[in-house]
């Protein structure tokens, strides 16, 4: 065992991608790096033609919040895709993904929720929608949800197919639910997004990385497109 456990690693390595990379057959699939982890190509300040002058930067292969920039959004739009990143939070940080965007040029829509839950005030808030995974102020993930410590990597995913929509956090599910379905609407009439207009209805938008004055990283964003 002590001898073929090494080899069974190294082929295990051998499938698996370094950052920013898409294995074969991710590239067979379909896959598309919206972040090649050298440049900012791609991605642009939201409501702008340019990426923010400061705040966010790329270094060590990261796309990277450090200060007052605002939010930045891809320069594609999307709509029936799964999107997956990894991210780490500082601590007592906050930010999140954004998606369904009702204005492309407002830092409004779907968000998931990444937080450093025991720190950050929002992780004490009533229901557990602002927690890590969450759809943000309308459906809370799993109390036992699996996050790894701040200062480490996280892997993410969303699923839009069709109305349906799902979000998962290291392998498992933390929230799924239906645009245009009664039970989705009655969670928006009780949220903050009440009243904004079209909040909720599927649309093609750009993915949003948001700039919550926090520092936190992303790296391997991608997407295929269903």
């Amino acid at each position: 065992m002590r001898f073929f456990l090494p080899l069974f690693s190294l082929v295990l390595a051998a499938h698996a991608a370094d950052p920013n990379t898409l294995t074969p057959e991710e590239q067979k699939a379909g896959w598309k790096l919206l972040f090649d982890g050298k440049t900012n190509a791609g991605w642009k300040a939201i409501g702008k033609k340019e990426f923010p002058a400061k705040g966010w930067v790329v270094e060590d292969g990261e796309l990277k919040r450090t200060t007052a920039g605002g939010d930045i959004v891809t320069t594609e739009e999307f709509d029936n895709y799964e999107l997956s990143w990894e991210w780490k939070i500082s601590s007592g940080g906050n930010s999140g993904v954004k998606y369904n965007l009702p204005d492309p040029t407002k830092g409004l829509g779907f968000e998931y929720q990444m937080l450093d839950d025991d720190k950050n005030p929002d992780g004490a808030v009533p229901g557990g929608t602002h927690r890590t995974a969450s759809l943000y102020d309308l459906i809370a993930a799993p109390a036992d949800k699996k996050v790894k410590p701040v200062g480490e990597w996280n892997e993410s995913k969303i699923i839009v197919n069709g109305n349906k929509v799902e979000q998962w956090l290291n392998g498992a599910k933390t929230a799924e639910f239906e645009m245009g379905s009664e039970a989705l609407k009655a969670l928006i009439a009780k949220s903050k997004y009440k009243g904004i207009p079209n909040f909720g209805v599927k649309t093609k938008t750009p993915i949003l990385l948001q700039d919550h004055n926090s520092v936190v990283s992303f790296r391997s964003i991608k997407i295929h497109q269903l």
